[in-house]
């Protein structure tokens, strides 16, 4: 609250002490110019829609005036710029058009270089149909799972209440029950804000075992059965490892380790959080499977799976030999990606350490079609999913469904300022100030979180009928080109060498994956060899 009549009071003291120095003349014109400023900076502060405005009365409209030029400001850095930061921009603005249901058509065309290595796009059909008036839903549920959910094939992604506000929970919690999709918690426990509307859940928790932690810091049976148990929790993930920092563990800083969070988490106040880099539960790939197990029964027959950024290619193998051992499956397996966002994480890991999404995406695929799993088991892509054509593509290469962090983040209003991990996020998304918190409005933003996900989801079956699809299933890998030099384009099942079902079980294992087949052993995650 101080933040923001801090500038209020200063145009008003600006004001008398000019007043009080100038003759009455003058004075009078000073007031005339700084009166109204004055009221606009009080209106800023009380509306509900805009958090820039709401925090940063009267300069944050600076930002709206610079936003107002938009369009010639982006295309200058689209022409400009190889960096990657111009795609960047353009999806956010997509992002930020449908959450506040503005017109997101483009005039002029395409602004990408069709002709540039890299540019990948969809097969259209000339027998194209109209997107279905129903929306479509996928079920999630192996043969050992007595709760299937039918889930969207556009989620939230994990993002804990630590990480973002409760501000922020909240809305994505509000935005998820309208829209009938799902909010992954994050591994930071389910707080009251993930409750607060009633939205479906995917409750997720990692190696700090955070909601259903013991005294000890290990996994506590008890407390997790008492969250699977809440009506809203749908789906239960269990994180291996996480895009962004794989093979490091969550970090949450000690300035955003208020009370609430740390009772939330059970770990103590003002201190830094660091998840620990693997999990106590199991050390094994048949462990982890037998971990799944447990996990499914305490909460009731639920959906269980587990969330990873591919590493090494024998790991994958491994557990897949752990599940062909025991017959034990998790209902869908999270492929996070190199690319994937986060508040807080090492600058190495963040940029040079686990596979991207669509390579880890193909693989994994392979990995259960190869074993004859594949029919059991959900893949669902995350990793800088924000458009339908990012869904189809995702699909395309074999996931099933998909789940987003940084769109929804868009959506509640996220101004890319990354200041995530020092507790100063300016419109109070990833932050536990509470001055800057109260600059997002729950209703509002909610409200742009559904309709960003209903607009993308309009997007997404759009494209469908453009290509002459009924459903997402019949989306194939012929379906998406790329271009891969200056003078020749494939389509993704030219590029990616995809198995036929059963290919690993047989004696002849094709030669790109025999020798990680080969070293791979339920007994560990190391290389047998």
């Amino acid at each position: 609250m101080f933040r923001r009549w801090f500038y209020i009071v200063s145009f008003l003291l600006l004001a008398s002490v000019a007043a009080w120095s100038l003759s009455w003349r003058h004075a009078l014109w000073i007031f005339v110019l700084l009166v109204p400023l004055v009221a606009l900076g009080v209106r800023d502060t009380l509306q509900t829609r805009h958090a820039v405005l709401r925090n940063w009365p009267l300069i944050g409209r600076f930002r709206y005036a610079f936003e107002a030029i938009r369009p010639e400001i982006q295309q200058y850095f689209i022409e400009s710029n190889t960096d990657g930061a111009p795609f960047n921009r353009e999806f956010r603005a997509v992002a930020y058009q449908r959450a506040k249901g503005v017109l997101d058509s483009l005039p002029f065309g395409t602004q990408n270089d069709v002709y540039r290595v890299g540019y990948e796009w969809m097969n259209h059909s000339l027998a194209a149909r109209g997107p279905s008036k129903e929306i479509p839903r996928v079920r999630v549920g192996g043969p050992d799972c007595t709760q299937p959910y039918d889930a969207s094939y556009l989620n939230v992604s994990a993002m804990s209440f630590g990480s973002l506000s409760s501000a922020a929970i909240a809305a994505l919690n509000g935005g998820a029950k309208a829209g009938a999709f799902a909010q992954n918690t994050g591994e930071g426990g389910i707080s009251p804000y993930h409750l607060a509307a009633g939205g479906d859940l995917i409750f997720q928790f990692g190696t700090g075992y955070f909601g259903c932690r013991a005294p000890d810091g290990g996994f506590s049976p008890e407390r997790f059965q008492a969250l699977a148990a809440l009506d809203s929790v749908k789906m239960i993930e269990l994180k291996l490892s996480q895009g962004a920092k794989p093979g490091h563990g969550g970090i949450l800083p000690a300035r955003k380790v208020t009370e609430e969070i740390a009772a939330i988490r059970g770990v103590p106040a003002g201190m830094r959080v660091d998840s620990p880099p693997s999990h106590r539960a199991f050390d094994t790939p048949l462990g982890l499977v037998a971990f799944v197990a447990e996990l499914r029964k305490l909460s009731g027959g639920k959906p269980v799976g587990f969330k990873l950024c591919v590493g090494d290619r024998v790991e994958i193998f491994s557990i897949c030999k752990a599940m062909l051992e025991t017959g034990i499956t998790p209902d869908f397996i999270a492929v996070d990606g190199g690319e994937g966002g986060t508040g807080a994480a090492p600058f190495e890991f963040s940029n040079s350490v686990g596979w991207p999404m669509r390579e880890g995406v193909v693989f994994v695929h392979n990995a259960l079609v190869g074993c004859g799993l594949r029919d059991k088991i959900k893949i669902i892509a995350t990793g800088k999913i924000i458009t339908g054509f990012h869904m189809l593509r995702a699909m395309a290469m074999g996931a099933d469904l998909c789940a987003s962090a940084r769109a929804f983040m868009f959506a509640l209003g996220c101004i890319q300022a990354r200041r995530c991990n020092s507790n100063h996020c300016p419109v109070g998304v990833a932050t536990q100030d509470a001055g800057l918190v109260r600059g997002l409005v729950v209703s509002d933003k909610a409200s742009r979180v559904h309709n960003y996900h209903r607009e993308t989801m309009h997007s997404f079956q759009e494209l469908l009928g453009a290509a002459g699809l009924e459903a997402p299933e019949d989306i194939a890998p012929r379906h998406v080109w790329r271009r891969v030099d200056a003078l020749s384009s494939l389509n993704y099942s030219q590029i990616y060498h995809y198995l036929p079902e059963g290919a690993l079980l047989g004696e002849s294992v094709p030669a790109p994956y025999r020798t990680d087949w080969e070293l791979a052993s339920a007994e560990t995650f190391c290389r047998a060899g």
